[in-house]
């Protein structure tokens, strides 16, 4: 039974994982004196991007109930020192508030507002699935159950699977390192902040090795999807002010 749950895991993370580099129409850059595009806001693509996301993670969270968890196991807890950033959901919000300062003083008009806001859209879009994803696979944390990593549908209180710590960060650097990586290639080391997310998670007992890595798969879709956006979400939601960037004001 067991191989037949993790034959048919693979075959749905297969076809998910194919879908969104399916051929696209070509995008242009938003240029100065041009309004926001409100693409986003359509139901079927804002839902489109929701759904592939979360199932995605189904898939993700069956192949580890059917036998990925095996390559979980126990570590020595440590969140002192540089891990001490794991022991509160400080660390994201804190990059979240950052970027969204950034994103309001740029404005959508420039290449790094409009990316900026593309990140806020992927970390919300990427927080709604692992949010859905946890009430739903209900996984025991480390900390619930230190040396049992095959505790699922424990109820709402466990919600390991998968880290929404790991998932936004990943979605907050993706469309940054895809709107920069040819023209300064040294962008790829923010992808040394999730990475080091992983690693202060798992060692803070927050989550198993498989959630943080179902967390920044989760996030790098989510961030592709915005990235491939022409304008983003929340920007199209706002007053045109927002568009124009508070530093067109000084």
């Amino acid at each position: 039974m067991k191989t037949i749950r993790y034959f048919a895991a693979w075959v749905l993370v297969l076809n998910l994982a194919t879908a969104p580099f399916a051929p696209a129409q070509a995008k242009t850059a938003p240029s100065a004196n041009q309004s926001i595009a409100r693409d986003f806001t359509h139901p079927s693509s804002a839902l489109g991007a929701l759904g592939d996301t979360t199932l995605m993670g189904v898939g993700l969270g069956l192949l580890d109930y059917a036998g990925l968890h095996n390559l979980d196991h126990p570590v020595a807890q440590d969140n002192h020192g540089v891990y001490a950033i794991a022991k509160t959901p400080n660390f994201p919000f804190e990059l979240i508030m950052v970027t969204l300062g950034g994103a309001i003083w740029e404005g959508g008009q420039t290449r790094l507002g409009h990316t900026l806001w593309q990140s806020l859209d992927a970390a919300a879009l990427a927080g709604v699935s692992t949010q859905i994803l946890k009430f739903t696979f209900q996984r025991n944390r480390p900390s619930q159950s230190p040396n049992n990593p095959n505790l699922w549908f424990q109820g709402l209180h466990s919600q390991s699977f998968p880290s929404g710590d790991v998932s936004s960060i990943t979605a907050l650097v993706t469309p940054l390192i895809l709107t920069y990586k040819r023209r300064d290639p040294a962008i790829w080391a923010l992808a040394l902040v999730p990475a080091f997310d992983m690693v202060a998670r798992v060692k803070a007992h927050g989550h198993w090795e498989t959630d943080v890595a179902a967390g920044a798969a989760i996030g790098a879709l989510s961030g592709y999807y915005a990235h491939e956006r022409h304008s983003p979400f929340i920007l199209s939601l706002l007053p045109h002010g927002f568009y124009m960037g508070l530093k067109t004001a000084f």
